[in-house]
């Protein structure tokens, strides 16, 4: 890299720290390719964006979770959270996604939590919020690059967040996976990519699990109406 070049990363980089007014992450995401080192960076930025929604579930996440870090990341510990955010009277639930297989994108499953949070004055849609006790593991690599580790291990085991937090986070971390398998000579396999990765939290119509009874059954809502 030439004086230059590693001039103007610096400067890039002083001005997006000491700026009030960040590029959004999206905006900042699309040069990331360019400049590795950044990346870091907007990665914290787009970690700390929390919204009032999000602080709020986070903030029953942990009490749930509080003491239980060292668990097996299972299903039955998704149930013992749902359960418990719905005592708190969020709308909770455990979702399943699945996807067949298409030109880019190999079949798969995962699950995850979602929290619906109503609007109290009934003007804005409901908000979505992603809760997943496994977050951390989905972009590490066997192989990862200095740089790669790096961002993963500032990535949080679990994560609470909106759609559009998740689809960015998703962005840069394949990008930078990207990078890190081609730097060490590997291959890019289609399980790294976004649009394998997105499918997990985001495919359409995920089957949805709440508890009923002593276990846990399915409903085919949208969002759940009552706690």
């Amino acid at each position: 890299m030439g004086s230059l070049e590693e001039d103007e990363l610096v400067k890039m980089v002083q001005d997006f720290i000491e700026s009030d007014h960040s590029p959004s992450p999206t905006t900042l995401i699309n040069s990331s390719n360019h400049h590795p080192p950044t990346q870091y960076f907007i990665l914290q930025d787009i970690l700390r964006s929390d919204t009032v929604e999000e602080a709020k579930v986070m903030k029953y996440v942990m009490k749930h979770m509080r003491g239980r870090h060292g668990s097996e990341k299972t299903t039955s510990l998704s149930r013992f959270l749902v359960k418990g955010m719905r005592k708190d009277g969020f709308h909770a639930s455990l979702c399943q996604t699945s996807w067949s297989t298409s030109f880019r994108c190999p079949a798969g499953e995962y699950e995850y939590i979602e929290v619906i949070i109503e609007d109290e004055k009934n003007i804005k849609d409901p908000t979505r919020v992603i809760v997943d006790i496994d977050f951390k593991s989905q972009f590490e690599l066997a192989r990862p690059t200095e740089h790669y580790k790096e961002l993963t291990e500032s990535l949080p085991i679990i994560f609470v967040g909106k759609e559009n937090k998740l689809c960015n986070i998703i962005s840069l971390l394949c990008s930078a996976a990207k990078q890190s398998l081609r730097e060490k000579g590997l291959h890019v396999p289609p399980w790294r990519t976004t649009t394998y990765m997105t499918s997990k939290w985001l495919s359409l119509c995920p089957k949805k699990h709440v508890p009923i009874g002593k276990g846990f059954g399915v409903v085919n809502l949208n969002y759940l109406t009552s706690p």
